[in-house]
């Protein structure tokens, strides 16, 4: 028995052919808008590819934007069937490519299911992009005169000035890390010179970060070395100053940023992905209505359309069987391939 069957007549027949053709020209557009959004967040992680430890983070702007391309082509090839539809010449010429087109269909609502579901559950390999693309960058930093590197302290700095932020984790990240050149270090001062042998891989640590990281709102002019000594200044608490630099990490800055962004395109996706469903649909009732049609002489007679033609288990257990026999088939030809072969000459 078939599932969801719906009766036509010519007149409803008509409407569902102009209405759908309405639809895929619309669900084209979602397609465009889908597209877009990924052609905006590969823009966006390519600015800030510096800091991104690796290329994983480009799977869901590819998958959006590969997505959004063939949603359009498919769509648009829709609209043309729908408007050849009540012309009998015309889709004399369609009727055997629709169910391979509908099968086409069906994978692209699942890629686009997929592609939602990626911008909605990436965040763990970004996150770890992130961190390693940050660690990397907090190092390099110093390296102005390193051909290939000069370009990161301007980086790191626009980075914490936009977002807000400073470190990887947060301040202490710098303390870790000798982020001043050894060009603007006097060697032959005494300071220099026992900070550098303090330290077992002979860096110059400073409890001091980069002037990037002090917070504009703070009522006092920016502290920025000597961080943790407290009578190195003036009423000042470390514990207490939090507005003297940004508190948040630069990780943590930039992961809810592109998590806000993914998680949006994901909701956007999934809205595309509903309206495309209902295109297929529309398309699978104009198919079967059409096809039903008992005279096909008879413009006005009623047909009968539906979404499957048998029961949900029945379809299951005919497509189980299908690729049964089509498993079989090819057993049957390598085997005969086999036989074939004359045998080695001793």
């Amino acid at each position: 028995m078939a599932l969801l069957k719906v009766s036509f007549d010519q007149k409803r027949r008509v409407k569902l052919a102009q209405g759908l053709w309405l639809l895929n020209w619309l669900a084209v557009l979602a397609g465009t808008v889908v597209f877009g959004l990924g052609l905006f967040l590969k823009v966006e992680l390519r600015k800030r590819s510096d800091v991104m430890g690796n290329s994983e983070s480009h799977l869901v702007p590819n998958s959006l934007i590969g997505v959004g391309v063939l949603s359009c082509a498919v769509h648009a090839l829709a609209g043309k069937v729908c408007y050849d539809a009540l012309d009998p010449a015309k889709y004399a010429k369609w009727k055997p490519w629709l169910r391979p087109y509908l099968a086409a269909c069906v994978l692209l609502q699942a890629a686009l299911l997929l592609a939602a579901l990626c911008c909605l559950l990436l965040r763990g390999s970004l996150e770890g992009a992130l961190a390693l693309g940050l660690r990397q960058g907090l190092r390099f930093y110093r390296d102005t005169d390193t051909p290939g590197r000069c370009y990161m302290k301007k980086t790191i700095d626009l980075l914490q000035i936009e977002f807000r932020c400073c470190g990887n984790n947060g301040f202490r990240d710098w303390f870790e890390i000798q982020w001043i050149s050894n060009r603007y270090l006097d060697f032959s001062s005494k300071e220099v010179k026992d900070r550098i042998k303090s330290n077992v891989d002979g860096r110059y640590l400073v409890d001091g970060v980069p002037f990037s990281c002090c917070n504009p709102n703070s009522p006092r002019p920016c502290i920025q070395y000597q961080l943790t000594n407290n009578s190195a200044h003036y009423s000042y608490d470390h514990q207490t100053e939090e507005l003297n630099l940004w508190v948040r990490g630069c990780r943590a800055a930039l992961l809810s940023y592109y998590s806000s962004l993914m998680n949006s395109m994901g909701a956007v996706t999934l809205l595309v992905w509903l309206f495309d469903v209902t295109a297929t649909t529309g398309l699978r009732y104009l198919h079967t209505a059409l096809e039903s049609v008992s005279n096909p002489e008879d413009p006005e007679c009623e047909s009968e359309g539906w979404l499957l033609e048998k029961s949900v288990p029945e379809t299951w257990k005919a497509f189980l069987e299908s690729l049964k026999k089509l498993g079989k088939s090819n057993q049957v030809e390598a085997e005969g391939a086999d036989a074939g072969q004359a045998p080695e000459a001793g």
